[in-house]
């Protein structure tokens, strides 16, 4: 088992659990109340730090409810949290962009996230060909 260690910053919020037991992903909450008006961006404090193990990163990426029940996207669509931010004061936060008028309160489900293994280390071989077949370019899949 994994540990994180977490320092609630805001004292009010829920504290982290597992997502209604079905989801190996984890819930964020809002740490403050927020007003945005359409267009307006902001990044909005979830109220926790946290100490991730050696070796591991967090990704924080929005709810599937998020942006029907907020009408806010994230700025940088994936938010990657490295092993180095761990400090009292490395308050996870959520970039956001709204695009309706929209309030968001304490404790209110904004975003989730899960730990990740950080990628092993890489070479990089330059080569004349690959080794496999093509298979027709970008987007050749199809539609249905």
């Amino acid at each position: 088992m994994v540990e994180l260690k977490i320092r609630y910053i805001n004292k009010d919020i829920e504290k982290l659990r597992y997502i209604d037991g079905v989801s190996d992903w984890i819930d964020l909450r809002s740490a403050e109340d927020v007003v945005l008006k359409a267009g307006e961006s902001r990044l909005i404090r979830l109220g926790i730090a946290v100490e991730l193990p050696e070796g591991y990163e967090a990704h924080i990426v929005p709810r599937s409810s998020t942006y029907k029940n907020f009408g806010i996207i994230q700025t940088n669509h994936m938010g990657v949290v490295d092993h180095s931010y761990c400090g009292d004061e490395d308050e996870w936060k959520y970039p956001v962009l709204a695009m309706r008028d929209t309030e968001i309160h304490v404790n209110d489900r904004i975003c989730q996230f899960r730990i990740m293994k950080n990628q092993p280390k890489l070479t990089f071989s330059e080569v004349e060909h690959l080794t496999g077949s093509s298979r027709g370019g970008f987007g050749t899949t199809g539609v249905r």
